[in-house]
This record gives C-alpha cells, structure tokens and sequence, in this order.
C-alpha cells in the first residue's frame, strides 16, 4: 500500500520532484572521466632534486631564460615515480618566484634508468636515477677499505642499465691500489687515481662535460669532496670514517644534480647517497655475465643453459680455472661472477 491516498479527483496530493531530497555527494557533482587535458602548453624541464614531494625542475626553453621552479605531481601521475634526471612537462606558476607551486603533468620517455633493490631477493626496487648515460663509482684506496664487491654490484647495475662505467680511487696517497685495480684490468673500464691533496680535477671533468653522470660510491670515500671539487658552489656536506668501525657517515640524503662547466662546455652530476649495499633483485642474471667482458668470450664454450656456478657441469669456465689456464687477476674475477650468481641462485 502505497503512504500517501491517491484520489483520482485530485491531482494536488501527488508529489511533484521538489518534495524530493538528494544528498550531495562529498566528492561534488562533476562526472568522472578518464580524459586528461592535453596540457599543450606545458614546458619541458627537467628534474634536479626531489624532497618530500615537492621537485625542483629546470626548465630550458633557452639556456638565457632558463629558470628553476619548484612543482609538485599532477594526481594522474600519483602512482608513477618521478626521479632526478627525469625530462618532464609542467604547467601552471612557472615564474620560479618564492612560494609559486607548478604541476608535473607528464614524464618523457627515459632513455636509462638506474636502480636498485633492498637485497637480492627483493622484487622492490627502487630507482636511483633517469637518463644518466654515465656513472662514476669512487672507491677509497684505504680508509675505508675499497670493497671489490661492491664494485662489481655497480658494474653489473651500469652495464645492465646502459651505462658507461667509470672508476676513480680516492686516497691513494694512504695506500697503494695497484693491486686493487689488477683485479678490473681486463674490463672496458677508464680508471683514474686521487690523492688527498692532489685530485685531478682536470682528467675527471674531461671525462664528464658532454655527458650526465651519476656518482655512487661507499660512504667516507670522498664522494661529496669530489663534487664539491668539481663544482665549487655545490657545497656538499663531507664526513669523516669511524675509526673503530672502518665506516664512513651519510653526509647525502637524496640525489641532487650539479651543472658541471669546463674550459666552455658544460655536463651533469648527480651526487647520490652512500650506500654500504647495492642489492640487484631487479636484475635480469642473464645480464650479470656481460659485467665481466673478461670471462664471456670463454664462456662462450660452455653449455646452453649453463649456469657458470661452481658445481655447474662441464661449464668452460670451471674447467679452464681447474686446468690452470686462469692467471690470478682471472680467478679473482672468477670468485667474484660466481659468489653474485650463486646469490641468485639461492
């Protein structure tokens, strides 16, 4: 039955649609859509620092009028990371005045992308940097003590990324790296050596304009020094080695980027935080041989599907170290190529 009497006689006791009550919705009354502006007027900058959500990018319609302007993420790229070096496209306040706030709306394809995992077995990973087509890893000949394997996590992380590695030895004036760098003789690899009063600021910028290059090394081995030698108005915070420990202090806490100018050309540092670990659960294993140019030719020989660990059957790398035909510098590599495989394997 229905609640009101319906009298055939008298239309006046129906309800008309002003009696109707509709609740607003909380989220307001405009329809959902999947269809994004196109932002046509957005410019192309690109990402120097990021803190907290907010990011600092530099647009370049021109080197004269270029500017830094600080921005945030557009919601429709909430899911998707933005890192230092990545191209992106803002719009909104791009005065770059104190207190203005533009928007990211769109993140150009990258054309590398550096990252690591936690460890080895997890599929997290996170990226460390875009776009960067070289990475100069600093080790300390002593004080800390250089960790070969450390290196070889880079080297595996550079090569599986597209990206040339590089290699500069801090401190060489408290210890000899000779034997150090015996052990990447054979790897396409430019190596360059620094003493504490004496760094060759000159063969590493050559090295550098032209090109975006990001610096990783171990905490204490002078990182943050050698930016701040590079490029003076950097200011980069440097620690010092615990000498109980043997470790150094984190002195970086996010990626930053640094234009780098030499004799009239200009590149790009991006100084990264130390790490004590490189974790590669991101990488493909299939990659990690190609680290170690040394050792491919011979494994060539082996098996398909050969897995070059210690125990892998009739692998010509196991056999050629058995039979003595790997020279010492070889071997190292060998023990190293193996301990990360077997770390995958596992």
């Amino acid at each position: 039955m229905s609640w009101w009497n319906v009298d055939d006689d008298d239309d006046d006791q129906l309800p008309d649609e002003s009696d109707i009550r509709v609740r607003p919705s909380r989220r307001g009354s405009r329809p959902r859509t999947k269809t994004r502006p196109a932002h046509r007027d957005a410019v192309t900058g690109t990402v120097l620092g990021v803190d907290r959500g907010r990011y600092t990018v530099l647009l370049e319609e021109n080197r004269k009028n270029e500017r830094e302007v600080t921005a945030s993420r557009a919601s429709e790229l909430r899911r998707n990371p933005i890192v230092n070096g990545d191209r992106v496209d803002v719009v909104g306040d791009l005065s770059g005045e104190q207190g203005t706030l533009a928007r990211i709306v769109r993140v150009k394809e990258r054309s590398t992308l550096l990252r690591r995992s936690a460890d080895d077995t997890d599929d997290v990973e996170r990226i460390i940097v875009a776009n960067a087509d070289q990475m100069l890893i600093v080790v300390a000949a002593a004080n800390p003590e250089p960790r070969a394997r450390l290196v070889d996590r880079y080297l595996v992380a550079a090569f599986d990324a597209g990206i040339t590695p590089l290699l500069v030895i801090t401190k060489t004036d408290l210890a000899d790296p000779a034997d150090f760098v015996s052990l990447f003789a054979q790897l396409p690899l430019t190596v360059l050596t620094s003493r504490t009063d004496s760094m060759p600021i000159d063969d590493i910028a050559q090295l550098l304009v032209g090109h975006s290059t990001v610096f990783v090394g171990h905490s204490g081995v002078g990182k943050s020094t050698l930016v701040n030698a590079l490029v003076p108005d950097a200011h980069r915070l440097t620690g010092h080695v615990n000498r109980v420990t043997g470790r150094g202090r984190h002195t970086s806490s996010s990626a930053v980027s640094y234009r780098l100018t030499h004799h009239g050309r200009s590149g790009w540092i991006i100084d990264t935080p130390g790490v004590r670990s490189f974790g590669l659960g991101h990488v493909d294993t299939g990659n990690i041989l190609g680290a170690f140019p040394d050792l491919n030719t011979l494994a060539d020989e082996c098996p398909r599907g050969c897995t070059h660990l210690p125990d892998a059957p009739d692998c010509a790398l196991n056999e050629a170290s058995q039979a003595g035909d790997l020279d010492s510098v070889a071997l190292q590599r060998l023990d190293s190529l193996q301990r990360l495989l077997t770390t995958f394997a596992n």
